[in-house]
């Protein structure tokens, strides 16, 4: 069954980022599959998400986590098929659960047929495919992404007899994005998966597919006008897909993503994320006053996806450079091996907070409370932590932990048989942090983001209403408000590890008051409402106006 048509869904979702791979695994082989994630859906729908971003399934090297694509159009056979993958949709449908798959356009693997018919052949098509010199020191140079992983963006190939461009890993060659050809293959891997019951796309890398490239580094006419083209070609396979653009770009540039509302539709907001996690563990609220000061007014183009947490890296670089110093010791494990690429840490948010779960709960309530559709992190909804024995940022890429059985209850299979080991040993294990010890426990993380999530589908004015932050008096305490058509909405989030009792104005009597969500208590009389907030209390009001 095919959701209702509601252009607008993606406003009011709550988008749930899992790996396949490491999910759940139905027939014992160490992996995830599809299968594993059907037999999950019961459990995606009582925590209340309405929308799954599944990371990349397609055949491939992985040597990249699957960011190395292989083939666009299949399913990496371990995973599943075609069919699996069909059925999920179905069946995630049946539940009004959108599916949302990631698809990587600024690069394939070194793997792809293309590139291989490209090195290959020089007069074959797929040589234009990608970017190619043969006068490396005439040829534009710029910073790799991985700049302690690579030694630049040009690699030599012994088939070809020429450096080809690059600007991940080495294995990871730059699709030639200018070149119609490319655009035209695009266009018809959009249109593929639409048809197999997709809902919409993450584009992995849409600011790096805009950047200077090749030999004379140069750069699409039009960006803008490829991602509107994109938006074009799905809307028109089904009238309510969605973009989602993955561009950690400097804020000035930003609201161009959306193209005057005919490119992407929802845009990850990198600047809200880093201030925001950031203030929270520091337990200062500046971060957020910065952050609502240096980003774009988008209003009428398109909507923010916000999150505490991905499964990349934590990118400290959009706060002031004095900041990142302070962010890479304060939150660093330590022997230093958290930190990686020189702007950020590879550890999940449990990590980041030490296994508090009440500081976890209330930046979920920030999270949710906040403008924008809120993107939850797998794992981070029970409190899980990195395995920092992994490299780069598999750290944070460890099977999800469902119960305290062996492998977490993620696999029957061999524990060396997995695609990543579970975390099995310290304080965050599979024996301490699960799934079902949560599930039934009302004071347990789990059941708090559960109660935050339905509140944030009970109260559609937090994206329809007037945002405003109101001074609470104190530097650890942020208040928030929102106005919408005779009522308001004010959100209140204790950072300090220390008992607040803040004053502001609300001009409403008590009888006008409910408490929606949170632990924290208040009393409103003579214009005002006084909040009494224990650590990382958080609380939720409502009033008629």
């Amino acid at each position: 069954m095919i959701p209702t048509y509601d252009e607008g869904w993606h406003e009011d979702a709550v988008v749930y980022s899992l790996d396949v791979k490491t999910f759940n695994d139905s027939d014992g082989d160490g992996w995830g599959d599809f299968q594993g994630v059907i037999d999950r859906l019961d459990y995606l729908d009582e925590l209340g998400v309405d929308c799954l971003w599944l990371r990349p399934f397609y055949p491939s090297p992985l040597r990249d986590n699957g960011y190395d694509v292989a083939d666009y159009r299949g399913v990496d056979d371990r995973l599943g098929t075609l069919a699996d993958f069909q059925e999920l949709c179905e069946r995630a449908h049946d539940r009004d659960i959108r599916i949302l798959t990631d698809l990587v356009f600024n690069h394939t693997s070194s793997d792809h047929e293309w590139f291989q018919r490209a090195r290959e052949d020089p007069d074959s098509e797929y040589h234009d495919y990608y970017l190619w010199t043969d006068d490396l020191e005439g040829a534009y140079e710029t910073i790799n992404i991985f700049p302690d992983r690579e030694d630049g963006v040009w690699t030599y190939d012994e088939a070809a007899g020429k450096h080809y461009f690059h600007q991940f890993y080495h294995f990871q060659p730059d699709l030639n994005v200018a070149n119609p050809a490319v655009q035209e293959e695009i266009f018809d891997v959009l249109r593929f998966w639409i048809d197999q019951g997709a809902d919409g796309f993450r584009i992995d890398a849409a600011h790096p597919m805009q950047q200077a490239k090749g030999h004379h580094g140069h750069r699409l006419d039009d960006p803008m006008g490829l991602f509107k083209e994109m938006r074009r070609v799905v809307r028109d396979e089904q009238g309510d897909a969605v973009l989602l653009a993955e561009a950690d770009d400097q804020p000035e540039n930003l609201g161009h993503y959306f193209g005057d509302g005919e490119a992407f539709d929802l845009l990850f907001n990198f600047v809200l994320n880093v201030h925001l996690t950031y203030g929270v563990g520091v337990k200062d609220t500046w971060p957020l006053y910065r952050a609502n000061e240096i980003l774009p007014d988008i209003e009428g183009f398109g909507q923010w996806a916000t999150f505490l947490r991905n499964h990349d890296e934590w990118n400290l670089l959009k706060l002031p450079n004095e900041t990142i110093d302070h962010a890479r010791e304060y939150f660093g494990d330590e022997e230093g091996d958290s930190w990686i690429f020189g702007r950020g840490h590879r550890l999940r948010l449990a990590d980041m907070y030490d296994a508090d779960h009440d500081r976890i709960a209330m930046a979920h309530s920030l999270l949710l409370s906040l403008p924008g559709t809120p993107v939850l992190l797998s794992g981070d909804e029970i409190g899980m932590g990195a395995d920092l024995s992994l490299p780069e940022r598999e750290s944070v890429r460890t099977p999800m932990q469902w119960d305290d059985s062996e492998n977490g209850g993620f696999s029957s299979a061999d524990p060396a048989d997995l695609y990543n080991p579970v975390v099995d040993e310290g304080r965050f294990s599979y024996e301490h942090v699960n799934v079902a010890d949560q599930r039934d426990d009302p004071d347990s993380l789990l059941s708090r983001v559960q109660r935050l999530v339905h509140a944030h589908h009970d109260h559609p004015v937090i994206n329809d209403g007037e945002y405003t932050i109101v001074d609470s008096g104190h530097k650890d305490v942020f208040v928030h408000r929102i106005d919408h058509e005779g009522t308001a909405l004010m959100c209140v989030h204790n950072f300090a590890d220390e008992y607040r009792e803040p004053v502001v104005g609300f001009e409403v009597p008590d009888v006008a008051t409910e408490k929606v969500v949170g632990t924290g208590g208040y009393h409103v009389e003579d214009g005002g409402v006084t909040f009494l907030l224990d650590p990382c209390d958080y609380v939720w009001l409502e009033a008629d106006l």
